[in-house]
């Protein structure tokens, strides 16, 4: 029976799933049942972070197993000193780190690997994802760009990309990351060539590629609400995750894992 298991585990394609930008500690970010608010306190708060949370545990459970993690940035929200703390469930974080370790290890994945955020959110002075690191289980490594390979299929993985203001300017800076990879690598010798580059931090999903490669962004796992979003920015965002698997000879498919969120859909105000 054992040997049986061993041979089916074998047989299976690796599971990778890629999830960025959870920032807990926010309102509406990725938060676990034991910080949510109550809907006596505020309803509409109180159901955006229950279905914000049911949507990732829901798919989380339905992926399984999953075989390696891969985190790529801003698990916690920080201060949030542009709107003076007013748009955080808890501005210690510590707490902050908690909740973002337990959406982590929440995965069962049984390797784990990590890009650090954007200082704002993770620390000027202090790297706190350090201390996220520190908490989740089987934990390879945190980094600022890794590339991790898996049956022979090299990622090229960092938080930190241009966003663009226009629908088609999207994929420019996604084709621009891959160009500096190629180069570093036949030029410089000093990058391993990635044939699945991903990036994190623009809230968006979207993608590009070519013979041998495929560049990407992940949708985020905060929601909508933010006052930096809802006051100053334009375009769509995405929320969600992306999943690849793998087989034993590096072939690979991948899938977008969005979510749609009724209770976070603008609506019509009589005037």
């Amino acid at each position: 029976m054992a040997e049986d298991l061993e041979r089916k585990e074998m047989s299976r394609p690796t599971r990778v799933l890629a999830i960025s930008d959870m920032h807990c500690g926010h309102n509406v970010g990725l938060t676990p049942p034991a910080w949510h608010v109550s809907a006596k306190a505020d309803k509409k708060l109180a159901r955006i972070q229950r279905e914000l949370w049911g949507f990732y545990a829901k798919k989380i459970k339905e992926l399984q197993p999953v075989d390696r993690l891969m985190v790529l940035g801003d698990c916690v929200d920080g201060l949030g000193k542009r709107s003076g703390g007013t748009e955080q469930i808890t501005m210690d974080r510590n707490r902050q780190t908690d909740m973002a370790a337990e959406c982590i290890n929440f995965v069962k994945a049984k390797k784990v690997i990590m890009v650090y955020g954007t200082p704002y959110h993770t620390g000027n002075d202090e790297d706190w994802e350090d201390i996220v690191a520190g908490k989740v289980n089987n934990l390879v490594k945190i980094g600022s760009q890794e590339w991790p390979e898996v049956n022979g299929v090299i990622f090229d993985i960092k938080h930190k990309i241009g966003a663009s203001s226009i629908p088609h300017g999207r994929m420019t800076a996604l084709a621009k990351a891959k160009m500096w990879n190629r180069l570093w690598h036949s030029e410089h010798e000093r990058q391993p060539m990635g044939e699945i580059l991903i990036r994190a931090h623009v809230h968006y999903h979207n993608f590009c590629g070519g013979p041998g490669w495929i560049a990407m962004t992940l949708p985020a796992l905060q929601g909508y609400g933010s006052k930096f979003g809802a006051r100053e920015c334009e375009g769509t965002v995405d929320i969600g995750m992306v999943v690849f698997d793998i087989d034993e000879k590096g072939n690979y498919e991948w899938q977008l894992i969005k979510a749609e969120l009724p209770q976070q859909k603008a609506k019509i105000l009589p005037f």
